[in-house]
């Protein structure tokens, strides 16, 4: 136990999370986040105290999409027929994210912004396959079975400003065939630092439909890369613990990157 402790301690942490407040980025067909103090310390007394109250969608700021997030034919990824398997105050009984363990896994930052040279990707540019493979070979690093995979086109450093990040929809991610890429080295999840994790707008949504239906891969979205971009981080651990929510589709997370001091 102590080594494990002395290893932690010694170690270089990475916050991969984006910060939650009223008005932040939001996908526009989930509920905005929702912040309000229910009860405010007293102006004058011996002792005070103050809580809040919160309301969100699952799939707001920093969050891991479940596998029953999206469906195809009506058929989640384990073949579960949607129709009997879903209700608004149970949520879906299938591949929630409360079946979700929690994530300790190695990480792999593909930085398709540093390769190619600029701060963050055009709105309109589209991960190739040939972008994944290059970023791979630039940094050393090859994703293996049951890796977690993190994208980074610059984005989170718009987080701030919700109009920019947001960008009428439109944003840089992979397409199909990136997804393929992926999907082809067996990874355990994918993520970004945009609002969804494929280039967009896209109304069949085939990257989602590919990771989550096809092949059961989880999905990160709302990541802060920039940190892991700047040190020229790109294996580490990676940890994500999402909430046990009955039926959920997603859980927001914190997540963090953890790489041993050498």
């Amino acid at each position: 136990m102590r080594e494990l402790l002395n290893l932690i301690g010694s170690a270089r942490i990475y916050d991969l999370g984006q910060p939650y407040f009223t008005g932040m980025p939001h996908y526009p067909t989930h509920p905005p986040f929702l912040f309000s103090l229910t009860h405010e310390h007293p102006a004058a007394a011996a002792f005070g105290s103050a809580s809040d109250a919160i309301a969100m969608s699952g799939h707001t700021g920093t969050h891991m999409d479940a596998l029953c997030h999206f469906s195809r034919g009506g058929r989640l990824h384990d073949g579960t027929a949607v129709a009997g398997a879903q209700s608004f105050t149970g949520g879906v009984r299938t591949l929630s994210i409360d079946t979700v363990a929690p994530v300790f896994r190695r990480g792999i930052l593909l930085d398709i912004a540093g390769l190619l040279g600029v701060e963050s990707l055009a709105e309109h540019l589209l991960i190739t396959p040939e972008h994944l493979e290059r970023a791979a070979e630039s940094a050393g690093v090859h994703p293996e079975t049951g890796d977690v995979v993190l994208l980074r086109t610059g984005w989170a450093r718009f987080w701030d400003d919700p109009v920019r990040y947001h960008s009428g929809g439109r944003a840089p991610g992979p397409g199909e065939e990136g997804g393929r890429w992926l999907s082809s080295r067996r990874i355990f999840a994918a993520g970004a630092d945009t609002l969804s994790f494929e280039k967009v707008p896209d109304p069949a949504m085939p990257v989602h439909i590919h990771l989550l239906v096809e092949c059961g891969i989880h999905l990160f979205e709302c990541l802060n890369l920039e940190a892991l971009a700047r040190d020229r981080v790109h294996e580490f651990l990676f940890v994500a613990l999402p909430l046990k929510i009955r039926g959920g589709t997603a859980s927001p997370v914190r997540p963090a990157a953890v790489v041993p001091e050498i």
